[in-house]
Formats: C-alpha cells, structure tokens, sequence
C-alpha cells in the first residue's frame, strides 16, 4: 500500500475543485473536495473519451492517513494520483484548470 506521508503528498498533488490533466498521453478530468477543515478530501477522475474512472475518500485521523476507495481497489487509485503531473505551472497550465 502507501505510508501517510506518500499518501498526504499524493493527495496535495490533486488541486482544489476539477482540473484537467495529461496522465501519460490521456487526458484527464480529476476533482478534489476537502471538506471538515482539511481533514477529509474526496477525489474523483476520470478519464476524457475514454472509459477508466477512479474515486475515494481521504481521511485523516489522529492514527493516520486513511484512503478509502470507491468499489474499486486501492491500488487502482494509487496508480492514478502516482501518475498525476507534479503540480508545478508546466505540467498544470492555468488553461487546463
């Protein structure tokens, strides 16, 4: 699986509110929700004119960071939010948001 560290940045990885981005060489619209202040994120993706979707929910407790997944494995999430760009303005160009 993934240890709360990789999972929280993972997690940061995902802009607030839809975004459009490349995951290799398809493009994606993936959503991120927080809600409670921070502690709980919902992230949902899927994949433009084409057929994968990912969904879960993050939750972060006094014992650590939890991923949740939507009837669907966790590894399937992960391989996604691993694949997302870093974030930085070149890989996330305002006109993608």
């Amino acid at each position: 699986m993934t240890g709360d560290d990789e999972l929280d940045a993972l997690v940061a990885r995902v802009p607030l509110g839809w975004t459009r981005v490349l995951i290799g060489e398809r493009a994606w619209g993936i959503t991120r929700v927080d809600r409670a202040g921070g502690r709980s994120s919902t992230i949902d993706g899927e994949e433009l004119g084409g057929a994968r979707r990912m969904s879960a929910n993050v939750w972060r407790t006094e014992s650590g960071t939890l991923l949740r997944p939507c009837e669907m494995p966790a590894e399937q999430v992960l391989e996604v939010l691993r694949a997302l760009p870093d974030g930085s303005p070149e890989a996330l160009s305002p006109r993608d948001r």
